[in-house]
């Protein structure tokens, strides 16, 4: 068995998906894409390291699922590629992208077998359509369609990569540098993942789970004076609004936790720490907008919320309908499934005393549901 680490890309912006959901993040029953490719090309064989690349965004999300080596990518593949070459130590590289999902056990087997035939092994596809360029006919025989993964020894491809020069793949790198490739039979079933109809075409992709994920969110915020109240994302007329880094809307706030919960990402502090002046006064509804364009990017869906806001004071019943309809808005659902209750907490408490307002919330999500 050659000494070998795998190299998984997957720092694109998936923007040929055209979807708000990262190809790098659809659910293969409960595992995003990326690890469901990990977790199988590692039962397939034992490598010394997995290296993955992604965006600096995920890298933390990503950490909590699986115990991989994660970089940072570049703003190309070839960057990307550069910067996880630099905490590989063995001999050999396998380089596949995140979205050739599904490698065959015999499909990795014969790209491994031929390490010590050239300075990178490379598996292809034959074309059988003729194919015209630029008004002329050109002999299909000579045309390769290149795939991934490609086994290549690690020195020869990190001289190779120590240009300016722009490659679309490793092979290419290598002979352009004066090394050599092998090409070898690939696997037609070894479809990359561009397009969202790409995804039916793949027989070993399993559908999303139904899991219904929860989560609760809860905040408290203080009275302030001559300070202007945001609760829900709607002004309310008062003398006072709430003491806070932000805007102080805690109805908000509680809700971010809910949803960040009910998609393990943490909470509001972690996102959006209170000693960072860049949220000074923000507007909280510019956080919650984050946060769900976050949520839907990592694979989930939001399927419904629910508010509990506790206040003593102001009377909030009349801006209920408002509430619904401007969180919905930025959850991208319908306000039927945003739910605002008010209550008081019968005088007692601080909340009962009038100085400040309490909210609990809860959030379920579900997958992406790629096949439809």
């Amino acid at each position: 068995m050659i000494n070998l680490t795998l190299i998984l890309l997957g720092a694109g912006s998936s923007s040929r998906f055209e979807l708000d959901v990262k190809k790098q993040w659809i659910r293969i029953e409960t595992k995003p894409l990326w690890q469901f490719v990990a977790d199988s090309l590692q039962n397939t064989n034992k490598f010394e390291n997995i290296i993955i690349t992604s965006s600096s965004d995920d890298i933390a999300f990503m950490k909590t699922y699986a115990d991989y080596t994660f970089i940072e990518g570049g703003s190309t593949r070839q960057q990307s590629l550069k910067n996880a070459l630099q905490h590989a130590t063995t001999e050999y590289v396998l380089v596949n992208d995140i979205a050739r999902a599904c490698i065959s056990n015999d499909f990795l087997n014969n790209v491994l077998t031929q390490s010590t035939s050239a300075d990178c092994i490379v598996p292809y596809i034959s074309v059988n359509d003729t194919i015209v360029y630029d008004g002329n006919t050109i002999d299909r025989e000579k045309i390769k369609r290149i795939q991934t993964p490609q086994l290549s020894k690690t020195t020869a491809l990190r001289d190779a990569l120590d240009t300016n020069e722009e490659f679309t793949d490793e092979s290419s790198a290598i002979v352009a540098n004066g090394g050599t490739r092998k090409f070898i039979k690939g696997d037609e079933n070894a479809i990359k993942i561009t397009h969202l109809s790409d995804l039916v075409k793949i027989p070993c992709l399993k559908p999303p789970s139904t899991d219904i994920l929860s989560g609760t969110g809860f905040d408290v915020h203080a009275f302030e004076d001559n300070t202007e109240m945001y609760l829900g994302g709607v002004k309310i007329t008062s003398d006072y609004g709430f003491k806070a880094h932000s805007d102080g809307d805690v109805a908000i706030h509680a809700l971010i936790d809910a949803l960040l919960g009910a998609a393990s990402m943490g909470d509001i502090g972690m996102m959006f720490p209170d000693n960072d002046n860049s949220y000074k006064g923000i507007d909280s509804k510019k956080l919650l907008a984050r946060v769900v364009k976050k949520i839907y990017s990592f694979g989930f869906v939001i399927i419904n919320v629910d508010l509990t806001i506790a206040a003593q004071k102001p009377h909030i019943s009349e801006y209920k309908l408002e509430m619904r309809k401007t969180l919905a808005k930025i959850l991208n659902c319908e306000s039927a499934r945003v739910n605002i209750k008010a209550t008081t907490t019968e005088k007692l408490g601080f909340i009962g005393r009038g100085e400040g307002v309490g909210v609990i919330a809860s959030a379920n999500l579900k997958y992406f549901d790629w096949r439809n």
